[in-house]
Formats: structure tokens, C-alpha cells, sequence
């Protein structure tokens, strides 16, 4: 229990110097403060992955760089909005559309040959090429190429659909809801 006493004054006397390699990277108190407490709470919460014996100063200021260089780039993604005209400002198309199509889509694939819906899927969804798709499925590369064809030959006939853009279009998508 003395270790964890001896511990956590150790921690607690570097503050300042933690505080203040935190405002020389952020040059903001606030900030300095914030960055420091983040340290301090994944020091406390991984305190039992500090080895003993090794520099706990330099084990404590690699947690408050790293915390800060996270917060940096979460930072950079993020768009200041305090009045919300940004967020006012953004449009979202309907997904329904998008749904339905998928829905018939699934059900497409499905009423294809096994083999040649494994085909497809591997080449034309998960993006294998033809050679690691016939090593997959144990066969030919020229078996692989026929399943392909075949596959989206059928699989367009089965949609109603003259080549793959029409699939998601809109009419194709309710005449598939309507069947």
C-alpha cells in the first residue's frame, strides 16, 4: 500500500511541470489545465502498466503529447459551430431509396446458383481479383470468370435491368417492390 502512497505523490509532484509542458504546447491555461487532467485520469487508470523503476517523468509527459496530439487531429475533423448555421446548413439525401434498392439487390443475389453468386461477391463486392477468387473457390480462373459473367448476366435479367446503373435506379428499385 506504501508503493501506491509513494506512487501517487510521485505523480502528484510533477504536476507543475506536467502543467507546464501542457501550456507550452497548447498556449492556453485552460487547455494546459484540461490536458493535464486528461494525463492524470490515464495515468490513475493504467497505473498498473507503469513499471517501477523506470522514469515515471518520462512515462507521464509521453501520456500528456500523446493526449494532446489525439486531441489535435479529433480538433482538426471537427467544425466550430457555436450558432449552429453550419449544422443548419447540411442536407441529407433519403436513404430509403438507397434501402429499397439494396433490399432487392439481397433478394436478386439470392435466386443465383451458389456458386455463381460466391463468384460475383468475391469479385465484384469484397474486390479480389480473378486469380484470388478461383484460388478461394478452388477452381479455374476461366471458371471463375464464367460464374462472374453469368452471375451479373443474371442477376441483371432478374432486376429487369439493361446494365448495372439501372439497378439502383428508381423505377427498377419499385418494380422490384411491386413483384
Amino acid at each position: 500500500m506504501s508503493s501506491m502512497s509513494s506512487w501517487r505523490d510521485d505523480v502528484v509532484g510533477m504536476i507543475p511541470a506536467l502543467r507546464a509542458f501542457a501550456w507550452s504546447l497548447s498556449h492556453n491555461g485552460s487547455d494546459a489545465d484540461d490536458l493535464v487532467q486528461d494525463t492524470l485520469i490515464k495515468a490513475w487508470s493504467n497505473r498498473e502498466k507503469f513499471e517501477p523503476g523506470t522514469n515515471l517523468r518520462a512515462w507521464l509527459f509521453t501520456i500528456l503529447r500523446n493526449t494532446y496530439y489525439t486531441n489535435v487531429l479529433r480538433r482538426r475533423r471537427e467544425v466550430r459551430d457555436e450558432n449552429g448555421d453550419y449544422a443548419g446548413s447540411l442536407r441529407s439525401p433519403p436513404t430509403q431509396d438507397w434501402s429499397l434498392a439494396m433490399r432487392s439487390l439481397q433478394a436478386a443475389l439470392q435466386q443465383l446458383p451458389a456458386e455463381h453468386r460466391e463468384a460475383l461477391i468475391l469479385v465484384g463486392a469484397a474486390g479480389l481479383s480473378y486469380e484470388e477468387a478461383a484460388e478461394i473457390c478452388g477452381c479455374a480462373l476461366g471458371t471463375i470468370k464464367s460464374r462472374v459473367n453469368r452471375a451479373r448476366t443474371r442477376l441483371l435479367k432478374i432486376m429487369d435491368a439493361n446494365d448495372a446503373n439501372d439497378v439502383m435506379a428508381l423505377d427498377n428499385v419499385a418494380a422490384m417492390g411491386q413483384a
